[in-house]
């Protein structure tokens, strides 16, 4: 009798051994110490029941009980006590040892694979120390809290807490992206309090025990820390009107709120709240960057082991020449992704004793966010096709992966916001793309497609105006990932890489790789580790 030729549901392997570019990348840019912790996570997060609660968490979406309380399936909390337990929250602040944000972003990656709502609270949580850290006295308050260990999805105050959760609301309908048309108001009251009034058209995570936000104050925009319970204990003026239905990241709440009259605690000066709030959003924007890469390994993954069992024409997929191709080109995708993006999180460790590397993570964060998140549905929706009609059913998660990929292109600025940034950095100090191209020329005289890259980027960086923002944020990020790829990769991924990327030696599409490139050379490393899961 024949086999029913179905490909088993890929369960029960190391999410971190089994990828060669992120275990480098963590050994490499400083994490090194990191690793058995790191292993241990990816051995966790590959396992058939934690691989289910994903899918539980999906399948079943949270409730809004009443205008205060959100009800999660049991799999959403156990996934937020299992990352919240390894630090995906908080590392960094809680052990500020070099290479911190590379192993915290490690653990991330592999998180998001497993199951990327859950990843937002998470995100925003981390992201939150920076900005409280503005305000010395809220900061030695509530970053105890936050760094604990401990996952407390209690309604509760905080003070009462074993851990809490941070969230951010900036977003009203009026204003979208351009905060600073936000009407929400806030009345001084003394001190640093203040009465917050109005409405937030996207709150994401309103089940957290605090929020950073904006409004209106005396002084012009200004940020604030509001959290569900007002100091004396009793519920603060925060309620949720709806949750929103979303196209994907569905295991995750995201609301509409209204602020009635709530306590908050002002973060910075009268007028600075976009300067105070950018603290947070600057480190969520390194967090969608690892979010998008984390999709686009995951998809990578598990189209190269669909393509492992799966025959068609009397061959296994991955011995199909067409196949080969789109596969070697997904994989090369996948890789510049990750490469780029843990270096940024080397940049992170570094800001805070070397300038360089300070103006590098302000300056390439976005370019990563743009690039890398741009890719991401691209890469995805060419991996689910090649499942064929088995990616497009829920009972794999090619469908989970494919409505999550848009996600972090759109949250944290979407693409003309991001490149605008990238712009006006540039015109604010010519100099600062000088980091980016100071890295790319770390990769000089090796190749010399990329050096004539170099050449015109460099002669077209002093042109660069509004209408080719998001050409130049792309050629900038392709110039990082060339350079990385060049360094880090092997040389026949680094020629296959410079000449599809840089040279135009391959189609628009996936899969157009040229002819001459060894597809066995670029598939050897991550078909080999799939195999073994």
């Amino acid at each position: 009798m024949l086999s029913d030729n179905v490909t088993p549901t890929l369960v029960n392997y190391d999410l971190f051994t089994s990828d060669p570019t992120l275990a480098g990348a963590v050994d490499r840019e400083g994490a090194a110490w990191a690793r058995a912790h790191i292993e241990r996570f990816g051995r966790i997060l590959g396992s058939e029941q934690v691989i289910r609660l994903g899918f539980e968490a999906n399948e079943n979406a949270p409730v809004l009980r009443d205008d205060a309380e959100v009800e999660f399936h049991p799999a959403w909390h156990e996934l937020m006590r299992l990352s919240i337990e390894n630090g995906v929250h908080a590392l960094p602040w809680q052990d500020d040892r070099p290479g911190s944000h590379v192993a915290r972003a490690a653990l991330m990656f592999l998180a998001s694979q497993n199951e990327a709502g859950h990843a937002c609270p998470l995100s925003m949580t981390y992201s939150s120390i920076p900005a409280l850290r503005k305000e010395p006295s809220l900061a030695a308050e509530w970053e105890p809290r936050i760094t604990a260990s401990v996952y407390d999805p209690r309604f509760a105050p905080a003070d009462g807490k074993q851990g809490v959760l941070i969230g951010m609301s900036m977003t009203e309908k009026q204003g979208g992206s351009d905060v600073r048309a936000n009407t929400t108001r806030a009345e001084p009251l003394a001190g640093a309090e203040y009465r917050i009034t109005g409405n937030k058209w996207f709150c994401s995570a309103p089940m957290s025990d605090a929020f950073l936000i904006l409004a209106q104050a005396p002084g012009g925009l200004t940020c604030f820390l509001l959290p569900r319970w007002t100091p004396d204990g009793k519920r603060n003026g925060f309620r949720i009107e709806r949750l929103k239905p979303k196209l994907g990241n569905r295991s995750n709440a995201s609301a509409e709120v209204e602020f009635d009259g709530a306590w908050a605690h002002r973060i910075g000066d009268e007028g600075r709240g976009v300067r105070a709030i950018m603290e947070m959003v600057q480190h969520t924007r390194l967090d969608c960057t690892i979010g998008s890469a984390a999709l686009m390994r995951q998809a990578l993954v598990q189209t190269l082991h669909h393509a492992r069992h799966r025959m068609a024409f009397g061959k296994l997929l991955i011995d199909q020449p067409l196949m080969r191709n789109v596969l070697a080109d997904l994989s090369l995708e996948s890789q510049a992704a990750t490469l780029l993006t843990m270096r940024l999180a080397r940049a992170f460790d570094a800001r805070q004793s070397d300038v360089t590397e300070q103006a590098f993570a302000r300056f390439a964060t976005p370019i990563g966010k743009y690039w890398i998140c741009k890719r991401g549905p691209s890469l995805v929706v060419e991996a689910m096709e090649c499942l064929g009609g088995n990616g497009y059913v829920d009972d794999c998660v090619m469908p989970r992966l494919y409505r999550e990929a848009p996600l972090n292109s759109i949250w944290e600025g979407c693409g003309n916001v991001i490149c605008l940034d990238i712009l006006r950095a540039m015109k604010k100090d010519p100099a600062i793309p000088q980091v980016v191209m100071h890295e790319a020329r770390l990769a000089r005289s090796a190749d010399r497609r990329f050096d004539a890259y170099l050449r015109a980027l460099e002669s077209d960086l002093p042109k660069a105006d509004e209408v080719g923002a998001r050409r130049i944020a792309e050629r900038l990020a392709l110039g990082l990932q060339a350079s990385l790829m060049i360094r880090y990769a092997s040389a026949a991924e680094a020629d296959a890489f410079c000449a599809s990327r840089l040279a135009g030696d391959s189609g628009r599409a996936f899969g157009t790789l040229a002819g001459s490139v060894d597809f066995g050379a670029l598939l050897e490393g991550p078909a080999k580790v799939v195999a073994q899961a």
